[in-house]
């Protein structure tokens, strides 16, 4: 946070009442930090009719959490793999620990279920220690098993994880990923075959993408167009690189239109990438199933790839061996993400045989989630809150101040407000719009640069939005400026390109557009009429617009499809959905144009740029382009850095050229923050981790205000005035 930043004198008066509709807020400015709590109390009771008494509601019978935040919805899981949500990582950080975790204000790696680590000199090879006596919740140990076991699901396809490609790093993981468990294989993985039966003894075959990446590393496939042979039986030559059927096939065809290059085999092994069909024998392909020469896929998993080609493996109980394809800057960022946190195998295995067929359930039900972190749920009230107690098996429990946290669903900003100016809630990640000016005077209102971007995604599956003209046209005709200004009011930048700032040195990329908007409309008009809407072609279709419950995204909503009914003619209807249904819709490509957001996972382009690959699974519009593809994969295995920045520019501005997405503007963090809350501090991902708080005494507060600014607000701070510190404490908080 700049600490000279142009701080407005007014405060925060009767007039935010009414910029909240349906809420009524107490006068802030009659707060002083040194008014006693039961001031505070009638001054907040003033005005709560609404949400205050809907708390008091929920919270009847039941003890006040040590520190209270708003979620902002219900969670849709909590199983680490599946998740990708923000809410969801919020929880998952507190229920779970990975191999490293994050410090709180830099975001560093430090260690966590592993004590320690050790880098070979290529920096290709990770061995993490297991931290010795740490355990499970269940009184399990955890071990290095749990990381393989952990780490596999959420590689296998049947977990449908999609964060997946998260661990693509991983020597081959990606083709573990892609591999079709339904089809039959060879057992030779360099010189392997898959075989799909089409019914009757037809067969489909083509190269797993284990040995089409074994032949292009050593130079062996050049795919100018297959050879194909004399003798069917034969199969082909691809190169130097022989593949041979081990039966014989009649009524060969051969792939129309094979892949042209060993990247585009590898990667789409088991889709487009098949080289023929033919007729085989159903005795002979009894005999050799029966003979182990050819095995389903769940065996070859098994017996061929889990031994010998995943590059990870739980080589004693406390070490975890991991291998990567090329050195990795940011691995040690990947490991600390949550989607790779570890699961205890014995509790998913005994909720698989409990429940057949459902047992994914078990995530709704606290009683049956076991974990590592430090802590765990002790309950959950759907649309209300999940309490969080302090894990006692949790290896660093005594670092850990907060024995209970509660973590709200509200999902009405408004209400959440109401809740945090009153002292029912210690923390919310964004207020409403319309009263963040009048939030910048306060000490607990701090907006810093975030490493995040607010785009729509097309569904280019869907016409018009098949037509790159036509996405340009929506997106150039949108005032972006105006939308931070009048909408979000943060100081949040309008964005023109995907990646945002604070990459090092990345630099901005953005689609070509005018300064002038009245030339950008004029070029959206000429883009229409080319794809042949407008006065002298069709009518533009109404289209819809999806968004997730939520105030803001609600107002952005209005002013876009304003801004293209106006200077566009195109009518646009509006559709808010609930967030696991909003997620469903967009994974399931059941939408038009959809509000989206994307967090950096960690401070790389790559994070932000992979998600688009062809299929990729938060890439989410139907869109997908081989040069695209290509570019991220040469920056992949890139080791020199300025040529890996090169190549993430090229696949950036393919990506903007084409605009599946529309980029609307760069985030700023909007936390509003209780001034006596320790260990929370401002940081470019906006994450935050409950093992680091702790309440500050009034003597710790005078301290942490005698360093602010002059003209920062103070505000009531609620909490323990004598503080509230975990067992361990060293007198500074720090990690």
């Amino acid at each position: 946070m700049e600490s000279g930043k142009k701080r407005h004198k007014s405060l925060l008066g009767p007039d935010l009442q009414r910029s909240i509709p349906g809420a009524t807020l107490p006068s802030v400015s009659s707060f002083r930090p040194s008014a006693s709590p039961r001031q505070l109390l009638a001054l907040a009771c003033l005005g709560l009719l609404g949400a205050g008494l809907l708390s008091l509601a929920r919270r009847a019978g039941l003890a006040p959490a040590d520190l209270t935040y708003n979620n902002g919805t219900e969670v849709s899981t909590l199983d680490p793999a599946t998740v990708s949500g923000v809410p969801e990582g919020r929880i998952i950080r507190a229920l779970f620990e990975g191999l490293c975790i994050k410090h709180p204000r830099t975001l560093a790696a430090l260690p966590g279920m592993a004590e320690s680590w050790e880098i070979s000199n290529d920096r290709r090879t990770y061995t993490f220690k297991i931290r010795a006596g740490a355990l499970w919740s269940n009184g399990d140990p955890v071990t290095a098993d749990d990381f393989e076991y952990s780490w596999r699901r959420m590689l296998h396809p049947a977990t449908a994880a999609e964060y997946a490609y998260q661990l693509w790093y991983i020597e081959g993981s990606r083709q573990y990923t892609m591999l079709a468990d339904e089809f039959l294989y060879t057992r030779s993985h360099r010189r392997g075959l898959w075989f799909e039966e089409l019914g009757e003894g037809r067969l489909r075959v083509g190269l797993t993408g284990y040995a089409a990446e074994a032949a292009e590393r050593e130079a062996e496939l050049e795919l100018r167009g297959l050879t194909r042979c004399e003798k069917d039986q034969a199969f082909c030559s691809l190169g130097t690189a022989e593949f041979s059927l081990p039966f014989d096939l009649e009524d060969v065809r051969w792939q129309p239109s094979p892949p042209q290059d060993a990247g585009h085999l590898a990667e789409y092994a088991y889709g487009d990438a098949w080289l023929m069909e033919g007729q085989a024998s159903e005795a002979t392909l009894a005999a050799l199933r029966a003979a182990g020469e050819i095995i389903p896929g769940d065996v070859f998993r098994r017996e061929v790839v889990e031994p010998e080609l995943l590059g990870l493996r739980a080589t004693s109980e406390q070490l975890f061996e991991v291998k990567l394809l090329a050195a990795t800057p940011y691995f040690l960022d990947i490991v600390a993400f949550y989607p790779v946190f570890p699961v205890n195998r014995r509790n998913i295995e005994e909720a698989q045989a409990r429940w057949p067929g459902s047992w994914e359930m078990m995530w709704l039900h606290p009683e049956n989630i076991v974990t590592n972190g430090p802590y765990r749920i002790e309950f959950r009230r759907i649309n209300d809150r999940i309490r969080l107690r302090k894990n006692e098996t949790y290896w660093d429990a005594d670092s850990v101040a907060l024995e209970t946290i509660d973590a709200l669903a509200v999902d009405h900003l408004g209400t959440s407000l109401n809740l945090y100016l009153t002292g029912e809630l210690d923390w919310i990640d964004r207020p409403t719009t319309q009263v963040i000016p009048r939030l910048m005077p306060r000490e607990d209102f701090n907006p810093a640069a975030y490493l995040g971007v607010y785009f729509y995604r097309f569904n280019t599956a869907r016409p018009p939005f098949d037509d790159a003209r036509v996405r340009r046209a929506l997106s150039l005709a949108v005032d972006r400026e105006a939308l931070t200004q009048k909408i979000t009011k943060a100081g949040e930048k309008p964005a023109f390109g995907f990646c945002p700032p604070g990459m090092g040195a990345y630099p901005m990329v953005e689609f070509p557009h005018a300064q002038d908007m009245a030339a950008n409309l004029r070029e959206a008009r000429q883009l229409l009429a080319k794809a042949g809407f407008g006065p002298e072609g069709k009518e533009f279709p109404t289209f819809e617009v999806l968004y997730n419950t939520d105030q803001t995204h609600k107002d952005i909503a209005e002013v876009l499809a304003n801004d293209w009914k106006r200077h566009l003619g195109i009518k646009v209807k509006l559709l808010n959905q609930e967030w696991k249904v909003y997620l469903d819709s967009q994974k399931n490509m059941d939408y038009e144009v959809s509000r989206s957001a994307w967090i950096g996972d960690y401070a790389d382009p790559n994070t932000f740029l992979d998600m688009f690959v062809s299929g990729g699974e938060n890439n989410r519009t139907g869109w997908g382009n081989p040069r695209y593809d290509e570019l991220i994969r040469l920056a992949a295995s890139e080791p020199d850095k300025a040529h890996r920045l090169e190549h993430f520019v090229a696949a950036e501005t393919v990506l903007l050229e084409e605009l599946p997405i529309m980029p609307l503007y760069y985030y700023v963090t909007r936390n509003l923050v209780n001034p006596r809350l320790g260990g929370f501090f401002e940081n470019v991902q906006d994450e935050h981790f409950p093992k680091f708080w702790y309440w500050l005494s009034d003597e710790e507060l005078a301290e942490k205000r005698a360093a602010q600014p002059a003209d920062w607000l103070q505000v009531p701070a609620g909490g323990p005035s004598l503080g509230l510190h975990p067992p361990s404490w060293n007198g500074t908080g720090a990690p």
